[in-house]
């Protein structure tokens, strides 16, 4: 399983880099807002010092909504480095976009996706990742990781080489839980992928085995 990080933050990219477990990033607008980073210039500016940071895999989101406004960003972002997936909404035009960037070698993560059916969609048209957001479905009263499930199973009946991205993943029970059910990839804060690793008796564990040693060696 990929882990991926949810943020815009420099600092928690550096962090979770400097751990060895990422393989890459995820950002979008209203990310970049909450980091102070406004302006065309200085956003992609930003994306470029993100790709410094990282290996591979950092999906850079267009703000057009028509196909030709989201190939002409698309186009754009894709130039800022290699390792930059374009990250399109599921739409109509946005189908479009992620067919005509499969045909130009152009890695795409097919963003807000909802149900079977629009996975089925952004699958088909050749997108590298498709993005289920879990925890937004959870919040309306839908179980997310059902759906996660479902897109697995879609993907493997036919083959499609289009990862599971899962997506609005909010605390390390769905991150378990999405590695269970065969999510590629799930992306989160800092804080969750963190979390994974806190348990009471490895705290407790270790203090014993210092004390042992402490003993011994008093």
């Amino acid at each position: 399983m990929k882990f991926f990080i949810d943020t815009a933050n420099l600092s928690d990219i550096q962090e979770a880099y400097d751990l060895g477990v990422l393989d890459g990033v995820t950002t979008n607008p209203s990310l970049m807002a909450k980091e102070g980073i406004s302006g065309h210039a200085k956003v992609m500016a930003h994306y470029k010092a993100i790709c410094d940071i990282v290996d591979d895999n950092v999906s850079a989101e267009v703000i057009a909504t028509d196909f030709e406004g989201m190939v002409k960003e698309g186009l754009e972002l894709a130039k800022i480095d290699d390792k930059i997936v374009v990250k399109i909404p599921m739409t109509k035009d946005g189908v479009k976009a992620i067919k005509h960037f499969t045909n130009e070698g152009i890695r795409t993560n097919c963003t807000l996706v909802f149900s079977a059916g629009q996975a089925l969609l952004a699958a088909k048209a050749g997108a590298a990742y498709v993005s289920p957001f879990i925890g937004r479905l959870d919040d309306i009263g839908f179980d997310g990781l059902e759906l996660i499930e479902q897109i697995v199973q879609i993907y493997d009946n036919y083959g499609y080489p289009t990862e599971v991205l899962a997506a609005s993943v909010r605390h390390p029970m769905h991150l378990i839980q999405c590695a269970e059910i065969g999510a590629d990839v799930a992306t989160c804060p800092l804080k969750v992928i963190t979390s994974l690793l806190n348990h009471p008796l490895t705290d407790k564990g270790l203090e014993q085995f210092l004390a042992d040693h402490a003993k011994a060696n008093g």
